[in-house]
């Protein structure tokens, strides 16, 4: 892709593309069916880390009856996951990148938060805690989710320090993990939560993929999980 530097920036969108005109466009879901894509889980799960009888799956639809992660049977660095997932009313939710140590995953990970945002108890929760958010440290710049019950689509592309987030078809929030070098305060002056204690900064960027269970007593429904290394 070749880059233009006095190009009129006619949008945010345009500014976003400049700026990251050495690699592919984030905002646009890729083709999920050409070279390079694999399915992260095995059509029976055999290959997951996962606690036994919590995770299942029908007609291609992932689901889990209680509140544990499922993770990739292998740790990824550079990468994009494409996934579909489904709220019910009140879900929270995430998928979990970077993950360096699944038996204590909240401060050794990132994850990127799905949420039922037209749940009172999720649209009035500070915008870190709401859909499309690196969870607790970045809101993402408007609301992409749809109601309960339709399908959604996530692309997340995570190249060492910096994970872009897209959200039916629009790139919602680029994270820079360089720039989160305090363990209370994210860079904007806000708190991060108190189980969040490691800096981003400081974390590796490599680990499991995973995805966060029936969280807060709603179900989370998952499908078309690919992944591509980069």
């Amino acid at each position: 892709m070749k880059c233009f530097p006095t190009l009129r920036i006619a949008s945010l969108a345009s500014f976003l593309l400049l700026l990251s005109c050495s690699s592919p466009e984030p905002s646009a879901h890729p083709d999920t069916s050409t070279e390079g894509w694999n399915n992260l889980f095995n059509a029976d799960l055999s290959n997951a880390k996962d606690p036994k009888g919590v995770w299942s799956i029908s007609d291609g639809i992932i689901t889990a009856s209680e509140d544990h992660n499922i993770w990739s049977p292998k740790e990824y660095d550079n990468f994009i996951i494409d996934l579909e997932f489904k709220t019910a009313e009140g879900t929270n939710s995430g998928v979990v990148v970077y993950a360096s140590d699944i038996d204590d995953w909240i401060p050794n990970s990132v994850e990127i938060q799905i949420a039922d945002d037209y749940a009172k108890q999720w649209s009035e929760a500070p915008a870190t805690w709401q859909c499309g958010a690196a969870f607790g440290r970045l809101a993402a710049t408007e609301r992409r989710v749809k109601q309960p019950g339709e399908w959604n689509r996530y692309t997340i592309t995570a190249k060492d320090n910096i994970i872009d987030i897209a959200l039916n078809g629009a790139l919602v929030n680029r994270l820079d993990m360089s720039k989160w070098t305090h363990p209370t305060t994210n860079p904007d002056g806000s708190e991060i939560p108190s189980w969040l204690s490691k800096p981003l900064a400081t974390l590796p960027t490599r680990g499991h993929i995973g995805f966060q269970g029936k969280h807060a007593g709603a179900p989370i429904y998952f499908r078309n999980i690919r992944v591509k290394e980069l």
